[in-house]
């Protein structure tokens, strides 16, 4: 096996050096399985809330919080199954 030495951002160094402890294992294992799964599936999908980060807040007009006028929402129809 060769080495390879790089430079990474002191957060993703610790988020390694964190599941390396965590986990028990070397932090040259943890690297080689993130490359590994990485090159394995290159079209990894977002966290919802990163897919949508830049649309919070998009919308002008609506209330702060969705959820304090449910009854008004409900009585309009939204989240009703519609009949097909």
């Amino acid at each position: 096996m060769k080495t390879l030495t790089v430079r990474l951002p002191d957060a993703l160094i610790s988020q390694i050096e964190v599941e390396s402890r965590r986990r028990r294992r070397s932090k040259s294992d943890i690297v080689r399985e993130r490359l590994t799964n990485t090159t394995a599936s290159p079209r990894r999908r977002p966290a919802t809330l990163d897919a949508i980060a830049d649309l919070i807040g998009a919308v002008k007009g609506l209330p702060a919080d969705l959820g304090a006028n449910k009854k008004k929402y409900l009585r309009a129809g939204y989240g009703r199954k519609r009949p097909r």
